[in-house]
């Protein structure tokens, strides 16, 4: 699905491991591209991408969100790969570039800000271009991302949910890393309304919410 907005476009591509998307934004002046999440197979993003794309973001370093990443290297020699430095040894071999928190790089007419995210992850960044905002497994439609691999952390979640994305505008929208809830994209404003997670007082509040939610979760799997 192609999403239009100001000064660029979203392309988002559905698959990977476990419905993952791969996101493909195009300047409409400059016709630049980056890519965010190499997480499906470049076959079903190459019909759309105009010569070669500057940059790929990623937005954390699970494997899922990384899986295709040595594919896009070879049929893009040299481009960068835009990551959080905690896992620069994870991306030796590529031509990676440390991306810091509240850093923007500017592409094209691009504008693409950092926000580090951690919580889901250790490494976990979203990628800002207003009024859109690339949450990876931070949030999701409907909820916030779990907290149940090494190197999670709740509080610090709560935190990246709550002191970070949800001080954006209201009429922000979220473009997850998997299709996970009942639609591809949410304004924040709606997500709050849809997800208790995201209703929270405070942390202690945040942490109840979140142990009814994996309760339910386990009781309903």
């Amino acid at each position: 699905s192609v999403v239009p907005a100001s000064n660029f476009s979203v392309r988002s591509k559905l698959g990977g491991f476990d419905k993952n998307f791969t996101y493909l934004i195009t300047c409409n002046q400059s016709r630049k591209q980056i890519i965010i999440d190499p997480s499906v197979d470049l076959k079903f993003i190459s019909p759309f991408i105009n010569d070669k794309p500057v940059a790929i973001f990623i937005s954390h370093s699970h494997h899922d969100h990384i899986k295709y990443l040595e594919q896009y290297i070879e049929f893009f020699p040299g481009i960068f790969v835009f990551g959080h430095s905690i896992s620069a040894d994870k991306f030796l071999h590529t031509n990676f570039k440390i991306i810091n928190n509240n850093e923007t790089i500017k592409i094209g007419k691009i504008q693409i800000t950092a926000i580090h995210t951690p919580g889901h992850y250790f490494d976990s960044i979203c990628y800002l271009i207003p009024p859109i905002i690339f949450t990876g497994d931070t949030m999701f439609v409907g909820r916030t991302g779990r907290v149940i691999s090494s190197g999670s952390n709740i509080e610090e979640l709560y935190n990246s949910i709550y002191n970070k994305i949800l001080t954006l505008p209201n009429h922000t929208r979220i473009y997850p890393g998997h299709h996970y809830g009942d639609q591809k994209s949410i304004s924040l404003k709606n997500n709050i309304k849809k997800s208790p997670l995201l209703q929270a007082s405070s942390l202690d509040d945040f942490l109840k919410r979140m142990d009814e939610y994996e309760k339910n979760r386990k009781e309903n799997h």
